[in-house]
């Protein structure tokens, strides 16, 4: 194998390298878009369910 052609075969292996960075990069945008949604919608049923423990217990009589 010649120096020209280690070259270029190192070449392409960064270009792949790169590639399949950029691709995780995507892939992690999206997740952490994911999680900021999934966060969200927990902190609104968290807040529902301290709204529902709330009323339950005045309904039973306890401090409101």
């Amino acid at each position: 194998m010649t120096l020209d052609e280690r070259i270029e075969a190192l070449v392409m292996s960064v270009e792949l390298i790169s590639h399949d960075v950029q691709a995780l990069t995507n892939n992690i945008d999206a997740l952490r878009a994911t999680v900021e949604v999934d966060a969200t919608n927990i902190r609104a049923l968290a807040r529902i369910a301290e709204i529902h423990e709330r009323r339950l217990t005045g309904l039973e009589g306890g401090n409101t």
